[in-house]
């Protein structure tokens, strides 16, 4: 049995919470906030045994093997690593940090301590993704030339909404263009010239951004995010032989549709049961089983390697974070 922990108690927290049920030998023990009655609240509804008022009581909590950590961006890098000097194993919500210096800090720290510590790229996790590299992989489609995808989100977010709070990582990119950006970066790896721009909110976060990867294969990849309007929260990857086609929502899709030249369009459908997190979990779980320090399937170093691209973008497009 695995015992999880809990860290925040907002929306992420407690899909991820409703999904812990679906995987085999979970269990949840713990939760912890900044506030107490937030954390029995979230504790009463969820079946967990024991809530805390602060993150180092949860921290410390020796019944717990792993923690799910589901602050807000700016809050990742403290929470994490309080977790992480308690020697617990960690699976912390995307985007890792707010920048590539304090993701590395985390790493180096886990490395250091030989404590588990995953992103929770819950897209790399996701089956229908994983048989879309697979199948990229074994050739269908031939050799990859483009990778379009866009995450659009329909505003008007209000001045107090943490989406338009420099301070707390807000802004289209963190919170959305990480999955367009990782996307590509699963099926192309780095790119070799990266080229941004971006509509500006009075706060100084992006509200509309458009992303260029060129690679000197020759292959590119188009990437929008923004919460000006819903776009289309798809994703197509093409080749030379055939293309693949991910429909809404592209990182968590119920399907993929695989067009090969000359054949009938084949679609590949896919459990749809939960919210989509549990893979992630069980995915913690297998490698916490095996000794594993990382996962294979989101290493340390595809996260900071997402991390400098995300970076990038931000200079060129001249976001700051205060």
């Amino acid at each position: 049995m695995t015992r999880w922990g809990i860290l925040a108690t907002g929306h992420i927290a407690s899909r991820f919470a409703e999904d812990l049920r679906l995987v085999p030998d979970a269990e949840l023990v713990a939760v912890g906030s900044r506030a107490a009655d937030s954390a029995q609240r979230f504790a009463d509804k969820h079946g967990a045994k024991r809530a805390y008022g602060s993150w180092v009581e949860l921290a410390a909590d020796p019944d717990v093997d792993v923690i799910y950590v589901a602050t807000p961006h700016a809050a990742h890098y403290e929470a994490a690593m309080t977790c992480l000097t308690a020697g617990r194993a960690v699976l912390l919500e995307k985007p890792f940090t707010l920048d590539l210096a304090t993701s590395t800090e985390l790493v180096d720290t886990a490395r250091a301590a030989g404590v588990f510590l995953m992103e929770a790229m819950w897209m790399r996790t996701n089956p229908l993704i994983m048989r879309a590299a697979e199948l990229i992989a074994e050739g269908a489609i031939g050799t990859v030339s483009s990778v379009r995808a866009d995450f659009g989100v329909p505003g008007p977010f209000p001045p107090e909404h943490r989406m338009r709070a420099l301070a707390l990582g807000g802004g289209a990119l963190l919170d959305l263009g990480v999955y367009p950006v990782s996307l590509a970066h699963l099926l192309l790896g780095m790119p070799q010239h990266i080229r941004s721009w971006a509509q500006l909110g009075p706060e100084g976060v992006d509200e509309n951004t458009g992303i260029l990867f060129g690679y000197d294969t020759g292959a590119l990849a188009t990437l929008s995010c923004g919460m000006v309007g819903s776009s289309g929260l798809s994703a197509s990857i093409t080749g030379s032989t055939g293309r693949i086609d991910l429909p809404e929502p592209f990182y968590r899709p119920g399907s993929l549709t695989l067009h090969r030249d000359g054949a009938e369009p084949e679609t590949i459908a896919a459990d749809t049961a939960g919210n989509g997190y549990q893979y992630e979990a069980i995915e913690v779980q297998r490698c916490l089983a095996a000794g594993l320090t990382e996962s294979p399937l989101v290493p340390h170093t595809v996260t900071l390697e997402v991390m400098a691209l995300l970076d990038a973008v931000r200079e060129q497009i001249g976001v700051r974070y205060i």
